[in-house]
């Protein structure tokens, strides 16, 4: 009888761990994919804007041709966020973004001297969507690091930090904007 008890006991004690070990692997494994959940919301504003940029500097272009250096800019920083958006690590995302907002920046500061431009119909809406993007942007970015804060303090821990090293959890980058590119461009573009 006290060996039945024993072997009971046991079995309990040992459901009670493997249920606690499920608990914590899947709280993680959720985290990782609310992390990869965020990103994707990222990439797909990134895109966004990455698709809008071909446009504006074809209207630009019509007005502003001898600002080549800052187009070629545009298109070289464009194609720089698309390669480190595809692949998928933030830290190399974000200093391409950071690098194609400065872009975009000398190339609205250039539309400045350009009144024909400023009024243009097609650059006005493209700069109000590129606005929108950028707006989305930001909020899919706090979304992405507050998921990737979670995530990183549930794998660290204890005791999941335990079986995060067990189970190989990794923690998530943040997407990171180095001081000053996120603040607002300060240009103009209503009609003279």
């Amino acid at each position: 009888m006290a060996v039945l008890i024993t072997v009971i006991v046991v079995a309990v004690i040992l459901l009670i761990l493997v249920l606690f070990i499920w608990s914590i692997y899947n709280g993680m494994v959720r985290g990782r994919i609310r992390v990869k959940e965020a990103w994707a919301g990222i990439d797909v504003q990134l895109k966004r804007r990455s698709s809008l940029i071909p446009n504006l500097v074809e209207t630009v272009k019509g007005y502003a041709a001898h600002e080549k250096d800052v187009l070629e800019n545009v298109t070289r920083a464009r194609a720089q966020l698309d390669t480190a958006r595809q692949g998928g690590h933030a830290a190399e995302a974000a200093q391409a973004d950071n690098v194609l907002t400065g872009a975009l920046r000398s190339l609205f500061a250039v539309a400045e001297a350009y009144p024909d431009l400023k009024a243009n119909q097609n650059f006005l809406e493209l700069q109000r969507e590129l606005t929108d993007t950028e707006d989305k942007i930001a909020y899919a970015r706090q979304f992405y690091n507050t998921n990737v804060g979670d995530y990183n303090e549930k794998i660290a821990i204890f005791p999941n930090m335990i079986f995060a090293g067990m189970f190989n959890f990794q923690p998530a980058e943040f997407y990171e904007a180095e001081a000053g590119a996120r603040e607002d461009v300060k240009v103009s573009f209503a009609a003279n």
